[in-house]
């Protein structure tokens, strides 16, 4: 299905589709607050997206110094080329070790590789322990948002899920008392869990060390409890140096949800004694996208969210209406390059408002790449109704008397013509929307008549 199609299903509940718009621009908000309280807020932007840029332009050189020295730090390097070589890594690695279930924390490359059901194919019990995630892996649903994943549900239906899946109290809706009895169902997993799965924020190319951002220390508990740490990482997220850190995590957590700083922010360097550290650096389609050289800055997204948050087309259609991984204007520009036909629709699914570029903490310009795809897509498509009637609309601008006389047979037609045919639902434009009162005469028109 379209965008235009599931977004249609999700504004069915228009109450819902408001409360979801105004909770995300409520974030927003939050947003513009706390950055106006950092004077050099634009200097940290500008910073940030240079050093992308240098990282985009050495991207083979910065990896293998970043492959040399984590295999100096002990961790062991492995090389994926696709979600496939993924999956088959970390599988491999979960049977070397015979362990049937493993727990895992945010990670929107492990989503893009379609990891859960691949390992639960495989025999692998997979617990989310991000509550978000948990919360949607109960519904067996993907997250809705990278940062927050169950953004969609209201805690009435949190509250419902958990009784039945947790037996918490029926209609107790208290967060508190929710969150609770989540972190009690979970403390069995990691304690049980031999493997910890993570994603992975930055990869500091000097050191050889990651880094790893949360506000629920899930991924430290996880960690440090397991006997090995397999951490999936995209090629994009290398950073050069470790002091290019304190750029990043000041706009990461400001952008992402208003806060100051994420609440934990891991440095994982070598493994403990007597553990391992499995480091999964992923390709997947990045150099290709790298090598679209209108589109190669998408890849210096640091996965805030910033941008699906003050998206009005995100905000009131919801995550699941563009069916990939990453939503919204980010994910608009991602999912094209990955493929085309699938998802051809989605660079259509913006106002080219430039909001989504305006809050972009590494300034990637969005709103103009979303442009640049429609016009791929359309010189793809080739003649369709739509640029049928461009063509027709071309004849008729550039010609005086013809746009005289359509706009007066237009007028006509408006006034005359039933409702039923004018808004009829093969118009999509008329679910929602009324047409203004039609004008007695033209302002040329009207000029003429009045100009003395």
């Amino acid at each position: 299905m379209s965008h235009p199609e599931n977004a249609s299903a999700f504004l069915k509940d228009q109450s819902k589709a408001k409360w979801h718009d105004e909770t995300l621009w409520f974030v927003r908000d939050k947003r513009d607050r706390i950055s106006k309280t950092v004077p050099e807020w634009e200097s940290l932007r500008n910073l940030a997206s240079q050093i992308k840029d240098n990282v985009l332009s050495n991207l083979d050189n910065y990896l293998e110094e970043f492959e040399k020295n984590a295999l100096k730090n002990g961790i062991q390097v492995h090389w994926a080329k696709d979600a496939e070589e993924h999956n088959a890594i970390v599988l491999k690695i979960l049977k070397e070790k015979n362990c049937p279930a493993i727990v895992k924390s945010k990670s929107i490359l492990t989503e893009e590789c379609h990891l859960n059901p691949y390992l639960e194919k495989n025999g692998i019990e997979v617990v989310d322990t991000d509550l978000g995630e948990r919360i949607v892996q109960f519904l067996n649903q993907p997250p809705s948002h990278i940062v927050l994943p169950a953004i969609h549900l209201k805690k009435g239906e949190i509250s419902e899920l958990f009784h039945e899946k947790l037996q918490t109290e029926k209609g107790n809706e208290d967060p508190e008392y929710l969150t609770h009895a989540a972190r009690t169902h979970l403390r069995e997993k990691f304690l049980g869990a031999k493997v910890a799965i993570t994603g992975v924020n930055f990869g500091v190319a000097e050191t050889g060390e990651f880094v790893v951002c949360t506000n629920e220390g899930n991924a430290d508990m996880g960690v440090h409890l397991a006997e090995t740490h397999i951490a999936c990482m995209g090629i994009e997220k290398i950073i050069p140096r470790r002091k290019d850190l304190g750029v990043f995590l000041r706009l990461l957590a400001r952008s992402a949800t208003g806060q100051p700083i994420t609440n934990y922010n891991s440095h994982f360097r070598s493994p403990a004694t007597g553990k391992e550290i499995h480091l999964v650096l992923v390709d997947n389609g990045r150099t290709a996208q790298l090598a679209r050289e209108k589109f190669r800055n998408s890849l210096k997204c640091i996965r805030c969210g910033a941008c699906m948050n003050t998206c009005p087309i995100y905000r009131r259609s919801g995550g699941y209406s563009y069916g990939s991984t990453v939503p919204g204007p980010i994910g608009s520009i991602l999912s094209p390059g990955i493929d085309l036909n699938k998802y051809s629709s989605l660079p259509f699914a913006s106002t080219l408002c430039g909001s989504c570029s305006d809050v972009c903490p590494v300034k990637i310009n969005i709103h103009e790449q979303l442009y640049e795809w429609r016009q791929e897509i359309t010189k793809a498509q080739g003649t369709n109704g739509k640029s049928l009637s461009m063509k027709l609309a071309n004849g008729i601008f550039r010609s005086p008397l013809a746009y005289r006389i359509s706009g007066k047979l237009m007028r006509i037609a408006l006034k005359n013509l039933p409702n039923s045919l004018i808004y009829h639902p093969i118009n999509s434009w008329g679910k929602g929307r009324n047409l203004p009162e039609t004008p007695k005469e033209t302002f040329k028109e009207w000029y003429h008549k009045n100009r003395s």
